[in-house]
């Protein structure tokens, strides 16, 4: 990595509606004959595909997956357009295309946050393409207000809400504060990724967007759905806990003590074992 690129940079998809997206294609070889998973990332200030999933990348391409990664569209290295209204359909139907460019059809999709958002939403779109669900905190399942007033929420504001440049200390102490319970699981090199990539995002993929609350649509989704959910949870309502395990069909739940809202990151290997148990026998 150089320094104008804090992150690997992979390969580019050019969709169907002009844009451009970045994403990270892993595997032992033999692509055509190995099942496909497929990471989706979470919102926030320089969020990457890479960055949220680095730590359990390596995993799933020992066990023989091929890996899939894209930065969503408006993040990382993909097209960042400031004349588009990111709303949750603009999302899934990007990674559609993308996915389409690429020339994968089946997949499992594996999404944290806003990933496991426009995880849901794809589903409901397109459930011919989707084998399995997993889960991490995902939004989607409340209305504004309640994402609003949790604790981290509100701390995410008040640091990126005035407008005034943020340090790399004060991302640290954020990220800290707000997704883990371990702090130590915030690297500096984590921390320098995301305040690189910082730099190149526009205000209009946060200024705008929307995501509906999908829970009256759960019971739709009828693939296997794996839902991993931190007990310290400072950002998604608990209240998405019930309603993703009651209201998709075939939902295994899985609550992790001492963990935050990056549970990939904060419980690595409990997760990437987790994660291949499902796709192996959920």
């Amino acid at each position: 990595m150089t320094p104008s690129k804090p992150v690997p940079e992979g390969q580019y998809a050019t969709l169907r509606n002009g844009y451009r997206i970045h994403y990270l294609d892993e595997s032992l070889g033999g692509d055509g004959r190995r099942p496909v998973v497929v990471f989706l990332h979470g919102s926030g200030n320089g969020a990457c595909g890479y960055s949220n999933f680095k730590g359990n990348i390596p995993a799933l391409v020992q066990a023989g997956y091929r890996v899939i990664v894209p930065d969503l569209i408006g993040y990382g290295y993909s097209d960042k357009p400031d004349d588009v209204e990111y709303h949750l359909d603009f999302f899934v139907e990007c990674v559609k295309q993308a996915l389409d460019a690429i020339g994968v059809e089946k997949y499992t999709l594996v999404g944290n946050s806003l990933g496991g958002a426009i995880a849901l939403g794809f589903a409901l779109a397109h459930p011919r393409n989707v084998e399995r669900l997993v889960l991490m905190a995902p939004g989607g399942l409340n209305d504004l207000p309640d994402y609003l007033a949790m604790p981290g929420m509100k701390q995410m504001f008040e640091l990126y809400g005035a407008g005034k440049p943020v340090s790399e200390a004060q991302m640290k102490a954020f990220f800290q504060s707000a997704f883990v319970v371990n702090p130590d699981c915030v690297t500096d090199e984590l921390v320098h990724e995301r305040a690189e990539l910082m730099k190149r995002q526009n205000p209009q993929v946060i200024k705008t967007m929307k995501v509906p609350n999908l829970t009256a649509r759960l019971g739709e989704i009828r693939v296997p759905a794996l839902a991993l959910w931190g007990l310290n949870e400072n950002m998604m309502p608990d209240s998405g806990i019930l309603r993703l395990a009651k209201g998709l069909p075939d939902c295994r739940m899985v609550l992790v003590p001492r963990c935050g809202h990056w549970v990939m990151i904060e419980h690595r290997e409990l997760f990437n074992r987790t994660v291949l148990d499902f796709l192996a026998n959920g």
